[in-house]
């Protein structure tokens, strides 16, 4: 196949892939309709010069020296939207590479971008203005020279002044390419320099081609057939300052791990061709040694690879070379924020979250370890985890010292390199000895909720980075403030669970004393009557029985503190013969309850002692509410799945109100010194602990209306909790 057509149909090629790139990004701006219009005519100026290549006859000069000055009208377009784009203060700017922070260590940059050219540049803008207008009438000028070129009388000259025409216009690109960029802020040169050099590279080869032609009067084919692979080369340029500009339009995601893998595969085949290259060329012209040689040679190029692909110091080099190089922003921030909340967030890992904290800051600047330091309650900092950095360290360092109160008011990450060697940057900083001595320690990351420091991490230095930038302290703060966040979830967790042990031990020991009250009550009246009844072996025997009960009660509450377990043992128990016992109890109060029962058996699942006194208890409440002249109802009854027994009085009622605020509350009592405000809770905890409910019904004046209902012994065993168990 003919050179020429090969170079330019890898430049048509590389030109419409450029060309569908920019045209899938593109957001409708200006500036980026002229970049696709310059690749759409690079792409058009390939295939014409391909096919003059091919078919000679098919494609005339005159077509060929219209597809070259319509490629550089574009891109003289193209330039000239640059210029008015920076001029204009409306106008969308260039971005800035990231850099230094300009305000201080920590001063956060926004995205902020600067003009490709100083604000305003009063003084260019004219010279550059012209330049461009000239640029653009030449390029009309001669494409009405070779259109009217057929028809024009044949001198020996009119050839030349082609040439001469496209030597001018490649240099008047090269000087607006040349201004652009000397006038340009350090900052925007990062986001516009490949395509300077590309511009460079298109236009520099055209203006040695044009300037040899028109010297000799000719032009060289093999200057012209490479014409083709010169314009592929720098097709990659472009596209890399399409993605520096976003005001371009270029918004194509390509991942950094598709790049960085890609570019890893690249650079591996092309040294492994180079090498076995090397190897055949060893080989041929080693003599005796060459096949040894060849061998040896090999295995050291294929050892070399793999020490590249095993060492993480490399790799991590080559990754922060192809972020710094091909793209925007040093970050995939997307990847970043997923790894970090992943590692924070795996609960599966054998790591503490304080180690997993440790490690997922650590991850994003390519540390190889670090230190946590938390607040221990009291008045320091203390080291509460390590990764891969263990190493002699203080023993506290004081919550209010100046590193503590330094880190808690600015927020700031503390390159401590920069500490040691710029202290007039950090007037209010002053490093303990310990840090201030420790050549591994590279950062402080502090870990901020709100306004509160919770602690800070100490990072070893990066296998990578040798100094941070602005972006590499924003990602770390917004990192800390997340780890900081689950931290401080932690603490919490912790905290709750110890109050959630005082309080189940609160309550254990309010349900004991409010057992002992009720025995103390039924001992002191046993002791009041025995003042008049001693002498009755009647009264004698039930006194006795009523201390034995006393004590087999107090026994099961020593049970209870020991285990520290509220439940008791739950047997087969007969809810109509405990009413009965509770009806019987409270006969000695007005007004005296009666029980309506039908007979039927109501078996349930519960300890009948405290069933018992559940009963016993609501009878208690409601004979209290009820004047001596009322009434005390019990009523029994079964269903398929329940038992019901329901208690009703004709006493002072309740109101809505304090049925949902205060029945059920807690130590909330109306009784004075005499009550303890358990006594309806813990009934309706235990029935609930049955699988059951205790429900109420009551209106002021009218009475009120408690319903027990329990699931029937062969339905209640699913209900049961782990308390009430065996």
């Amino acid at each position: 196949m003919d050179v020429g057509v090969t170079g330019f149909g890898v430049a048509a090629a590389a030109n419409l892939l450029l060309v569908a790139v920019l045209a899938i990004g593109w957001k409708r701006r200006l500036q980026g309709a002229l970049l696709i219009l310059a690749a759409f005519a690079g792409l058009t100026w390939a295939v014409v010069l391909g096919l003059r290549a091919g078919y000679p006859q098919a494609v005339g000069i005159p077509v060929i020296f219209l597809a070259e000055l319509l490629r550089d009208a574009a891109w003289i377009a193209f330039l000239w939207g640059l210029i008015r784009q920076a001029r204009s203060p409306a106008g969308a700017e260039v971005p800035s590479r990231p850099g230094p922070p300009r305000g201080g260590p920590n001063e956060t940059e926004g995205s902020g971008a600067v003009s490709a050219l100083p604000g305003g540049a009063a003084g260019l803008s004219p010279p550059l203005r012209a330049l461009g207008l000239g640029a653009l009438g030449l390029v009309a000028l001669l494409a009405c020279y070779a259109f009217l070129l057929p028809w024009l009388p044949a001198v020996g000259f009119r050839g030349d002044v082609l040439l001469a025409g496209k030597l001018l216009v490649a240099l008047a690109v090269l000087l607006l390419v040349e201004q652009i960029f000397r006038n340009s802020t350090t900052e925007a040169r990062w986001a516009i320099q490949y395509l300077c050099l590309a511009l460079l590279g298109i236009y520099g080869f055209d203006f040695y081609l044009y300037a040899e032609g028109l010297l000799f009067h000719q032009v060289s084919g093999g200057l012209w057939a490479a014409r083709g692979f010169v314009s592929a080369l720098v097709v990659p340029l472009i596209a890399v300052s399409a993605a520096r500009n976003p005001q371009w339009s270029l918004d194509v995601y390509v991942s950094r791990g598709m790049v960085f893998h890609t570019a890893t595969l690249l650079g591996a085949g092309g040294y492994l061709l180079l090498m076995a290259a090397a190897g055949y060329y060893l080989r041929t012209f080693g003599g005796e040694w060459g096949t040894v040689l060849q061998a040896v040679f090999l295995f050291a190029a294929l050892l070399g690879v793999l020490v590249f692909w095993a060492s993480g110091h490399l790799r991590s080099r080559f990754r922060v070379f192809v972020s710094k190089h091909f793209f925007n922003y040093k970050y995939d921030y997307r990847e970043e924020w997923l790894r970090l909340i992943h590692t924070l967030s795996d609960s599966r890992s054998r790591e503490g979250l304080p180690d997993r904290v440790v490690r997922a800051l650590a991850d994003i600047v390519e540390s190889p370890g670090g230190q946590l330091w938390m607040r221990d309650g009291g008045r320091h900092f203390r080291q509460v985890a390590q990764w891969n950095m263990v190493q002699p360290t203080a023993a506290g360092e004081a919550r209010d010292g100046a590193l503590g109160t330094y880190l808690g008011q600015t927020g700031w990450v503390l390159d401590l390199h920069e500490v040691r060697t710029h202290p007039e940057a950090y007037p209010d900083l002053e490093l303990p000895g310990w840090l201030a001595e420790d050549a591994r320690a590279w950062l402080l990351v502090p870990l901020r909720q709100e306004d509160d420091l919770l602690g800070f991490v100490l990072l070893a230095p990066s296998r990578a980075l040798k100094a941070i930038n602005w972006e590499d302290r924003d990602l770390l703060k917004t990192a800390g403030k997340q780890a900081a966040s689950h931290l401080a979830q932690m603490e919490a967790l912790q905290a709750l669970s110890e109050a959630r042990q005082f309080e189940a031990f609160n309550r254990l020991s309010a349900y004991v004393v409010h057992d002992l009250k009720n025995i103390i009550a039924q001992l002191s009246l046993v002791v009041s009557n025995a003042r008049k009844h001693g002498d009755n072996p009647a009264f004698l025997k039930d006194a006795i029985g009523t201390v034995e009960n006393a004590v087999e009660r107090m026994n099961r509450l020593m049970l209870q503190l020991r285990s520290g377990d509220p439940g008791r043992e739950a047997t087969p128990v007969d809810l109509a013969g405990l009413a009965q016992q509770a009806v019987a109890a409270a006969q000695g109060r007005a007004p005296r309850p009666q029980l309506a029962h039908n007979g039927d058996e109501c078996p349930v699942l519960a300890d009948p002692e405290r069933l018992r006194a559940v009963l016993g208890h609501l009878l208690q409440n409601a004979q209290e509410a009820t004047p001596g002249d009322g009434r005390v109802d019990l009523s029994l009854w079964r269903d398929s799945r329940n038992a019901h027994l329901e208690i009703t009085d004709t006493g002072t009622g309740m109101t809505p109100e304090f049925i949902r605020e205060r029945l059920f509350r807690p130590f909330d009592t109306t009784k004075g010194l005499t009550g303890m405000g358990i006594g309806a809770f813990e009934s309706r905890e235990f029935i609930r602990a049955l699988g059951g409910d205790l429900e109420v019904w009551s209106e002021p004046g009218q009475g009120s209306r408690f319903r027990i209902s329990i699931p029937l012994a062969r339905d209640q065993e699913a209900f049961r909790s782990p308390g009430m168990r065996d």
